[in-house]
């Protein structure tokens, strides 16, 4: 006994404590795998059901319209009817509907990314009198619903001769003060000692905006970029309200050509879905790493 004192003595005079009891170890394994079986297993409930509207779709894309509403649902067909995907491109201009929008979602993007951070790297970088108060209540637009001002705007394009075209469009998306909010967050992750430094060597706002705050902010750009393209292409309202001519028509308000007074081609109307969601799913894996990224980085400081 006391041998066992004077060797449990020595340990504590050296600094060195005994080592936990294997039982107790084991315990604390046990108790961090359940707990980590629990999270994936928690996660896959919610990745099933953020995916089964998804899976629902696919599958309704390859049934007949009398087959699509059953009940209960029957997730696999039971003959896959593969002519749904070469009727829709010639009972509808589906190839149109699609230019259409990739038009309009290219353009409005690329203007709401050079806009947002031009816009943010002034409210970010440069200091000037009632900054912050300006930056506040342009922010505080976000808040405001689109339905409050839906008609003025509609009444301004009227008054200016640009319904039925999509400069209405480009014009009213172009800026974004969600795109502002994001760029700045970011921007204020840069340094400003790379501003005045570059200010020393003679640079521009401008210039310190194109050639360095640009190439470092691409995460952001990219998010930014993302979801301006993913709000453009699956806008309905807008195409709805300002364009007319079947021409213009994006794949949105195409897809509601299959819907008549008394019946709709339900089948039609899933493969149209499923094909309008594959350039949005494209661009979105391509730019994953970047998309969060960006959105991990820019909440950072504020």
């Amino acid at each position: 006994m006391s041998a066992l004192v004077s060797d449990l003595a020595e340990e504590l005079d050296g600094g060195r404590m005994p080592p936990a009891p294997v039982p107790r170890r084991r315990t604390r394994r046990n108790r961090a795998l359940i707990g980590r079986i629990g999270m994936y297993a928690l996660l896959v409930v919610l990745l099933t059901v953020v995916l089964l509207p998804f899976l629902w779709m696919l599958s309704s894309s390859f049934k007949h319209d009398d087959q699509v509403l059953t009940v209960p649902v029957q997730w696999l067909p039971t003959t896959f009817v593969w002519s749904n995907y070469a009727q829709i491109w010639t009972q509808i201009p589906m190839a149109g509907y699609l230019a259409n929008s990739a038009f309009l979602a290219i353009v409005i993007t690329i203007l709401q990314v050079l806009t947002g951070s031009f816009a943010a790297y002034g409210f970010s970088k440069v200091r000037f009198p009632g900054r912050d108060a300006l930056f506040l209540a342009y922010i505080a637009t976000i808040a405001v619903p689109w339905q409050a001002y839906m008609i003025p705007q509609y009444v301004m394009m009227q008054k200016a001769g640009l319904t039925n075209t999509f400069t209405a469009l480009i014009l009213l998306q172009a800026f974004g003060a969600f795109g502002v909010f994001l760029m700045r967050q970011y921007y204020l992750t840069i340094p400003d000692e790379l501003n005045e430094a570059a200010r020393i060597d003679g640079l521009s706002d401008y210039g310190i905006w194109a050639r360095i705050i640009l190439p470092l902010s691409k995460p952001a750009l990219a998010s930014l970029a993302l979801l301006t393209f993913v709000n453009t292409w699956n806008d309905y309202m807008g195409p709805f309200i300002y364009l007319s001519s079947n021409e213009l028509w994006t794949v949105q308000i195409g897809l509601k050509s299959f819907i008549g007074q008394y019946s709709a081609q339900y089948a039609l109307i899933m493969t149209g879905s499923v094909i309008s969601i594959i350039p949005i799913l494209v661009i979105f894996l391509a730019g994953q790493r970047y998309f969060i990224s960006g959105i991990a980085t820019s909440g950072m400081k504020g």
